[in-house]
């Protein structure tokens, strides 16, 4: 399919991400059906033109229109742009397969991995939808706060899928003077840069929250990387897709940016507070936390070692304190930097 034949784009959820990146083709002239979970949302978009939820102060074209019902954002589209959370993908991907009457593009812009079966966005697309959709497939990921996409601030994306044809014309449907997506063929290693950075991005937020300085951030970064490369190539991912946006572009934003859900629950964290009165103050998802123990889960299954990952973990779910996560990390047994994947 060309970008020309690109009319009716359906976007499944719309939190922040969802909520921008709508907005972006909108602001395209294309046609775009928003889907969201809420009443409220759709309410706010009809009568305001804007998410006071998940995006408020940023006003939505006319050319965007809201749904609470999955079948009228998917009447005949063109393409589909899955922007739900993780833990909730599954459920929604099995709502959303008989409703779609061809193998129309399908991008994910969820970054998570699920919690219960340790499958990546796209493993639980393949088994959510139809065969027939299996080649249609793709995800666009990299650093990108919804709130900068929605100013027409310079944004940077990656856009991974097989189809080379199809991941052709999808990254000429989002390309503007602001926004540029990059291809690539790297699924597995474009979501794995997508889902840990997040989790990487809670341990960066405790190292600012006790206050322990850029050096120790750096290092963690740094580390932390290393932890995703390792298991990426485990799991079949290239090494080199992680020096790219999707890894270590996406890396540095989620642990250094202010605007990061992820860092402001770990800056959290590390100042004392509990983690279920943190969440209980939240309005959106940290996906860090979901995919901690996932993260967990396959570094157990493939042999990998992730010791940053490992005392997210103990943090999050065990009790264990932060200061005592830290020194644990810092007096590890000595080892060379490059030691092998």
């Amino acid at each position: 399919m060309t970008r020309s034949a690109i009319q009716r784009v359906a976007v499944v959820g719309a939190g922040a991400w969802g909520t921008a990146l709508a907005r972006h083709l909108a602001e395209k002239q294309i046609t775009v059906s928003l889907w969201a979970h809420e009443p409220e949302v759709v309410h706010s978009i009809a009568q305001r033109r804007e998410n006071a939820l998940y995006l408020p102060g940023v006003r939505l074209p006319v050319t965007l229109t809201a749904t609470n019902v999955l079948s009228e954002a998917l009447i005949g589209t063109d393409c589909v742009l899955f922007a739900v959370p993780s833990h909730v993908a599954r459920p929604v991907l099995g709502r959303v397969g008989p409703l779609l009457p061809e193998a129309v593009p399908f991008v994910s812009a969820t970054k998570g991995i699920e919690e219960t079966t340790l499958d990546l966005m796209t493993q639980v697309m393949q088994e959510a939808l139809p065969a027939h959709m299996r080649n249609s497939l793709m995800v666009l990921s990299g650093p990108s706060f919804a709130s900068e996409v929605s100013q027409g601030k310079p944004t940077a994306l990656c856009l991974a899928g097989q189809d080379s044809d199809r991941v052709k014309s999808m990254q000429a449907l989002f390309m503007t003077p602001s926004f540029r997506v990059y291809a690539d063929n790297d699924v597995i290693g474009v979501q794995l840069g997508g889902a840990l950075k997040n989790v990487m991005a809670l341990a960066a937020g405790v190292v600012d929250g006790l206050e322990l300085g850029h050096n120790a951030r750096a290092a963690l970064i740094t580390r932390g990387l290393a932890e995703m490369i390792r298991l990426g190539v485990a799991m079949g991912a290239d090494p080199r897709t992680f020096y790219g946006l999707s890894g270590v572009g996406d890396l540095i934003l989620t642990c250094t940016g202010a605007l990061s859900r992820n860092h402001s629950v770990g800056v959290r964290l590390g100042q004392g507070e509990r983690l279920d009165e943190i969440l209980a103050s939240m309005q959106a998802v940290a996906e860090g936390v979901r995919t901690a123990k996932a993260a967990l889960g396959l570094a157990q299954r493939c042999g990998v070692d992730m010791p940053i990952v490992q005392e997210v973990n103990a943090v999050l779910f065990a009790g264990k304190s932060c200061r005592q996560a830290v020194g644990d990390l810092m007096e590890r047994e000595a080892k060379g930097e490059k030691a092998p994947l």
